[in-house]
């Protein structure tokens, strides 16, 4: 008997520039306990997240699907980069490996991308959830450029 294994993957990306310093946007970014008063889409974290270890995070997309997964913390390199990686149910089903990058582009002003990376058997079904999540890591770039501009007194965007 061959066993031949087929990776699905579908990514999603979207970044945005923000006036402030990189020090003042990863402070916003990692302030978990303040996201329910102004994430769009990152509705709260459990506890504070810890490399390694798994830590429940709510989520809310565009259109009111609500989510609570448990993904495991990869990455959380200072003023850098913040990444975790969860599943539905099981590993191979509907896989995320979410990440949020920062990086300087100039004199006070950081660009921000927030990706997935999806991957499973159920990622060709998924184009509308996908679409969805697109708009809101368009909402929550939004809503953190908002937050960290207003925190340091720089004009914002206005919608």
């Amino acid at each position: 008997m061959v066993f031949i294994k087929i990776k699905i993957m579908k990514s999603i990306e979207k970044s945005i520039l923000l006036k402030g310093t990189v020090e003042q946007v990863w402070q916003v970014l990692v302030d978990f306990e303040s996201y329910p008063t102004w994430s769009p889409t990152v509705k709260y974290f459990a506890r504070k997240p810890v490399v390694g270890q798994r830590c429940k995070v709510m989520l809310e997309q565009p259109n009111g699907f609500k989510i609570t997964m448990n993904p495991r913390i990869l990455r959380m390199d200072t003023g850098v980069e913040l990444r975790w990686k969860g599943n539905l149910l099981v590993p191979g089903i509907f896989d995320g490996e979410h990440y949020f990058l920062l990086e300087k582009v100039g004199t006070d002003q950081v660009r921000l991308t927030q990706g997935e990376l999806f991957s499973g058997i159920l990622i060709p079904f998924c184009t509308k959830l996908l679409l969805e999540t697109a708009h809101g890591f368009e909402l929550f770039n939004l809503a953190i450029k908002r937050r960290v501009e207003n925190e340091n007194g720089f004009s914002t965007v206005q919608c």
